[in-house]
């Protein structure tokens, strides 16, 4: 097994940008202000992940959260007494909490025993581009797609 995942105390000068993504999933992943429980699931989770595809933890999560990451959703706007489903483009932070959120949420329904197992099998699928929050990515854009003929309602 590798060496064990630490996350550090606050974000360091020197902190990859993969640690820095990792730290605000830990922050999302956190209950009843329960961090350093937040910390093990999420490590654990991570270790698992790295176990079984053999690669940086890391990098593994990382390739996760960009194959979940959506590029556009669609926004009601009403118009003329219609709402209409526009599409638009989200920016890079919104893009990333999304991607946090649905592989939380799609981590909690899985039928696995223990919140770091479930999670890691998310990861997993994620990474495999396959999976609830991929599902979910696709979906959504899905739905941009077809709603395109209202983009000229984009403001």
């Amino acid at each position: 097994m590798a060496e064990k995942l630490v996350f550090k105390e606050g974000f360091m000068q020197d902190a990859t940008h993969e640690e820095k993504i990792a730290a605000k999933f830990v922050n999302c992943v956190m209950k009843d202000g329960k961090k350093n429980a937040a910390r093990k699931v999420v490590a654990d989770a991570l270790m698992i992940a790295e176990d079984k595809i053999g690669e940086p933890a890391l990098a593994v999560f990382k390739k996760a959260i960009d194959n979940i990451r959506p590029s556009v959703e669609v926004k009601s706007r009403r118009i003329g007494g219609s709402t209409y489903q526009v599409p638009t483009d989200i920016k890079p932070g919104r893009q990333t909490a999304l991607a946090f959120r649905w592989l939380i949420n799609f981590s909690r329904s899985r039928s696995e025993k223990g919140f770091a197992n479930k999670l890691a099998a998310e990861v997993m699928d994620a990474y495999n581009e396959r999976g609830g929050a991929i599902k979910k990515r696709e979906d959504t854009h899905r739905m941009a797609e077809a709603n395109k003929a209202f983009a000229h309602f984009r403001w």
